[in-house]
């Protein structure tokens, strides 16, 4: 996977509100170790100005809540948790960004899309 890859920043906006409530999804978690997880999964470096109001908005929405916790040998952390409404949302937003995805694919990349649906140039 390209971990230095920078991917563009209208890519990134269409994609992080999603990406950061499936991380939250998965279990409970910070912000820091989001941004560590965004990273490691090839998606570039995600700094704090960005992380923290995606993960306020989905807070706001009511997709997930959080909690201050006091650290052990460093500074507190808020933890964020999905609710049962953000895991239903994941699921909607996941189909309907695979659909979307899709659909662009066919767009972009018209051959590759015909040779996988078996379409040749002349059924177009």
């Amino acid at each position: 996977m390209e971990e230095s890859r920078q991917w563009p920043a209208e890519w990134m906006r269409g994609a992080l509100s999603l990406c950061v409530l499936a991380i939250v999804v998965e279990g409970e978690t910070y912000g820091y170790a989001v941004a560590q997880r965004l990273q490691a999964a090839g998606l570039g470096v995600v700094k704090g100005g960005t992380l923290y109001p995606v993960l306020t908005r989905l807070e706001v929405d009511g997709l997930v809540t959080s909690t201050w916790r006091e650290g052990a040998a460093g500074p507190g952390r808020k933890f964020f948790t999905a609710t049962a409404a953000g895991r239903g949302e994941l699921h909607r937003r996941a189909a309907d960004w695979e659909t979307f995805t899709d659909r662009v694919a066919a767009i972009a990349n018209p051959q590759e899309s015909r040779q996988s649906t078996g379409s040749t140039k002349d059924d177009a």
